[in-house]
């Protein structure tokens, strides 16, 4: 059996997930990143996109995450992000639309245009989408 460590994810609704764990992948600010029982403490930021676990035993879940932070301890890994979503209850189509509306808002610029927040949105549309087409792939669902 793998040594693992407890893993909570956090988002401003609520907790999300909380276990034991034998491996954490997420996307920080500098690359992916790769948790497991042992790894150096650590506190990072981390990007839009999935957050995979594997849980006890083997089995994976995947998450998306729209930014947050991850802190790993000895024997905890937390990640605590502004909002949370299994993956299996992402949409590829809404994800797509949520592309198409982002990079419209991004080419007709009016007179309140927010530049920031308009690109904000398609960095986490773009993310959504990455992470739908990731668990097709990897994991055929």
């Amino acid at each position: 059996m793998a040594m693992t460590v407890h893993c909570d994810i956090v988002s401003a609704e609520g907790q999300i997930f909380s276990g034991l764990v034998e491996m954490v992948i997420a996307h920080g600010e500098l690359g992916d990143l790769g948790i497991a029982m042992g790894h150096a403490p650590l506190i990072t930021s981390l990007k839009p996109g999935p957050i995979t676990l594997t849980k006890q035993g083997g089995d994976r879940e995947v998450f998306y995450i729209s930014g947050g932070y991850l802190e790993v301890q000895p024997n905890m890994v937390k990640v605590l992000a502004d909002t949370v979503q299994r993956a299996a209850d992402l949409d590829e189509a809404s994800a797509q639309a949520a592309v198409k509306a982002a990079e419209k808002a991004l080419n007709e610029k009016g007179a309140d245009f927010d530049y920031g927040s308009a690109a904000a949105r398609l960095a986490e549309a773009a993310a959504q989408l990455r992470t739908v087409q990731q668990i097709r792939k990897k994991f055929g669902g």
